[in-house]
């Protein structure tokens, strides 16, 4: 027998069914209630809307749960590559020994970037966001290469395009605005050491590929590579949802990936951690200002919107962090003030009470910064780990039999019905 909920308004009776999830998760589907009675919902923010069904990613955020296509973020973390964990979120299951190869050389064989597209990188003006450039470069791949969407093929190779070239563009844009020289793929290394030679890599200077950064940007990818209805991906469903090619939504998801209170946020935490030391390393002032509701100030790196409880992925690259550190024995004030802010507030009731547990943008930021990464980069490194997510979820949005184009609903609460008052009638 289906499930129902009945809603009572004065002296009508409505019933909205209720739809079940694999995990028992619980939905009233209200599509039909402005039909029946006239009636929308109300939900800033949408915390309590479900915009979609998707086999993709399962979250419960009150037992601190992540899972890609029913596989943990544990055992992806510990287990998986980066191009692996895409081609699972992508194609929706793990792929052979026969088609991860194929995989990786079409990755390889598609990773040069148009010549032509170095000039738009050259006129931007040196001061331009690399996220704004790469939300325009993305966009502007539908010049270069047309979008192929008739057949199940011609999707891979688009899908193909966008993963590899979308690394090479981001170092190209960094090599740029350094005014090095650009540094191409090579074919005998893998995704993740490609990339970091190819940003660090000089003719002066021979980039040492060092296994434990190569591991820790696979973990970091893998751990950022889908998050299941937050605001880019939100976005990327959204635009997607007008049937527009896939370049256009992935910059659309880009563009929404930049605030500082989604993938900015651990450029956020590694400049809250410079506005300290350069406050003389004083932490407890920072403390009560997050504590106090008066002030402003927010904990960069600290609690979650979904999770109640400590955020799966923070254990996992925590652990990358120590390790990494361990190897690289960086001498980092920056990074010891990060240890020493993480250790004082783990022990603070406010926040053990709060669920105010560092998240993945606490240690992530930490990690790129090890590595060598520049701040301003890392909401860049974000989307680069998020783009199989979001070629996912735009993917199945194409192939959902039940498709809509997304249109909100809106409560008006401006002025009612006015007449025009001719301009010189009017009282200033």
């Amino acid at each position: 027998m289906t499930e129902s909920v009945k809603i009572v308004y004065k002296d009508r009776i409505y019933e909205l069914p209720v739809r079940t999830g694999s995990h028992g998760e619980k939905a009233i589907d209200i599509s039909n209630l402005r039909d029946q009675t006239g009636f929308i919902t109300l939900d800033p923010g949408f915390a309590n809307t479900g915009s979609c069904s998707s086999a993709i990613t399962f979250m419960d955020g009150e037992r601190g749960i992540l899972r890609y296509r029913g596989i943990s973020i544990e055992q992806l973390a510990e287990q998986s590559s980066f191009i692996e964990t895409s081609y699972l979120l992508i194609h929706g299951r793990l792929p052979t020994v026969k088609e991860l190869q194929q995989f990786s050389v079409l990755l390889n064989d598609n990773s040069l970037v148009h010549e032509d597209m170095r000039g738009f990188y050259q006129h931007f003006p040196r001061a331009s966001h690399p996220m704004g450039i790469l939300s325009s470069m993305v966009n502007a791949l539908r010049s270069f290469y047309p979008v192929l969407e008739t057949t199940d093929e011609e999707i891979d190779l688009t899908v193909t395009r966008l993963l590899a070239k979308i690394r090479t563009m981001a170092a190209m844009s960094y090599k740029i605005s350094r005014g090095h020289r650009v540094v191409y793929p090579r074919p005998d290394l893998s995704y993740c050491a490609n990339f970091l030679n190819m940003m660090f890599d000089t003719p002066v200077m021979p980039y040492e590929i060092i296994p434990e950064a190569v591991d820790a940007l696979n973990v970091f990818w893998i751990l950022h590579a889908d998050h299941e209805q937050n605001c880019s991906t939100a976005a990327v469903r959204l635009v997607g949802s007008g049937r527009v090619n896939l370049y256009a939504a992935i910059s659309a998801g880009i563009a929404a990936l930049w605030g500082p209170l989604h993938g900015g946020a651990n450029q956020a935490v590694i400049e809250m951690l410079s506005e300290i030391h350069a406050n003389g390393n004083r932490i407890r002032p920072y403390i009560d200002r997050a504590k106090d509701r008066n002030d402003p100030f927010r904990m960069m790196g600290f609690g979650h919107r979904v999770y109640k409880t400590y955020d799966p992925r923070a254990r996992i690259i925590k652990k990358t962090c120590d390790r990494l550190l361990a190897k690289l024995r960086i001498s980092d004030p920056l990074l010891d003030l990060a240890r020493e802010l993480e250790e004082a507030a783990l022990k603070d009731d406010y926040f053990i009470d709060h669920n105010l547990y560092p998240n993945v943008d606490f240690y992530s930021g930490i990690v790129l910064r090890a590595m060598g990464i520049p701040t301003n980069m890392f909401t860049v490194m974000f989307a680069i780990g998020r783009l199989p997510g979001w070629i996912a979820q735009w993917k199945e949005s194409m192939d959902d039999p039940n498709w809509k184009i997304s249109r909100p609903r809106q409560l008006y609460t401006g002025p009612t019905q006015t007449d025009y008052i001719p301009i010189g009638q009017r009282n200033l």
